[in-house]
């Protein structure tokens, strides 16, 4: 066993992009659990849009120099309580380390369905497929036929909405993504009928070519005009789901969108926003509609696999960046499934000691 854990920890408040400068990965001694708890092994990593929100001054944001939290996915080490059993693999929200010590009921035991890979539980049936999915079911209120479409397209939600849309029996998908081959690949692996790279023209224009005759339905994760052109595209009684501004993160000076507000009146729109940790009493419904479709093969995980912990800084600003294709996850050292060890090598940012 490895005797020395890794944590990642952010060393200052970003303005604008973040840069490697603003986290350090600390060493120290392999921590041991206290009675009633478990030391896990973290083997794979979720870098996600919104830790980009909590690194700004805000309520329930990261703390600086302490160690970060997301989505994660270990193998139970050594247990003192009867809730944990070693060897047993967990999800739980203790990530940006290699070890963690953790309570029973700070983790979610992970039930194991033929077929399915482990980092499923962090894309299509984890944060990013639940938020797709409450998006489309309960509030687009999503029926078959309708047209939808959907920013940042190629993003871990937005691959996810697009594939969860067309088994609900979607009519037209239309997408914006970051280059012409996300938007390539999301025509042809995703199931998108039109993809726009936003980059070639004002996003009204954009999306009134690739859907002249309107939608009926916006998931919005962008936010900025996007947002703007998708009110314009709107039919009588569309929705907007508001699921991010990840326009924004970075740029906090930005405007905000301008469009006609008296479009949301005339045509009867209805914009909401959520928070998917209000919707957790969903999973099972979310396994149950998913896990089939992945073991016949109609759905398929969209993921970028990041190999090593010491890369988790690198996958993160690569994810803000829009260098991934579907969800980020960061997997340790090995690729199979069966890996036991976190890289520790020097990574992004400045290495120190936890003292």
């Amino acid at each position: 066993m490895n005797e020395t854990a890794l944590t990642v920890q952010q060393t200052a408040r970003p303005h604008g992009f973040p840069t490697a400068e603003h986290f350090a990965f600390m060493e120290s001694a392999l921590p041991h659990p206290a009675p009633g708890s478990a030391l896990v092994e973290n083997l794979y990593w979720s870098v996600d849009p919104y830790h980009r929100e909590m690194m700004d001054d805000v309520p329930g944001g990261f703390a600086l120099h302490a160690p970060l939290e997301g989505r994660t996915i270990g193998r139970v080490i050594a247990s003192r309580t009867p809730g944990l059993t070693e060897g047993e693999i967990v999800f739980h929200r203790q990530g940006w380390r290699t070890h963690a010590v953790v309570a029973p009921e700070e983790t979610r035991r992970l039930p194991r369905f033929d077929g399915v890979p482990l980092t499923a539980y962090l894309s299509v049936l984890g944060g990013t497929g639940l938020t797709a999915y409450v998006g489309l079911t309960r509030i687009a209120r999503l029926k078959e036929g309708e047209d939808l479409f959907v920013s940042a397209a190629a993003g871990g939600v937005g691959t996810a909405t697009g594939r969860f849309a067309r088994l609900l029996g979607a009519g037209r998908l239309v997408g914006s993504a970051g280059s012409a081959a996300k938007a390539g690949h999301l025509m042809r692996e995703v199931g998108y009928d039109a993809v726009f790279d936003y980059h070639e023209g004002p996003a009204a224009d954009l999306l009134a070519k690739a859907a002249p005759d309107g939608v009926d339905v916006f998931v919005d994760n962008v936010g900025g005009d996007q947002l703007a052109a998708a009110v314009g595209a709107l039919r009588e009684f569309g929705r907007i789901v508001r699921i991010g501004t990840i326009s924004q993160y970075n740029t906090p000076d930005a405007p905000p969108p301008r469009f006609n507000y008296a479009d949301i009146v005339e045509k009867s729109l209805r914009m909401e926003g959520f928070l998917v940790s209000n919707h957790r009493d969903l999973q099972e419904e979310l396994y149950e509609f998913a896990v089939p479709h992945l073991q016949s093969g109609r759905l398929a995980p969209d993921e970028t696999v990041v190999d090593g912990f010491e890369h988790i800084v690198d996958a993160f600003l690569g994810m803000l960046r829009g260098r991934n294709t579907g969800k980020t996850i960061v997997r340790a050292g090995a690729p199979s499934e069966g890996a036991a060890h976190a890289g520790a090598g020097a990574g992004a940012g400045i290495r120190g000691t936890v003292p």
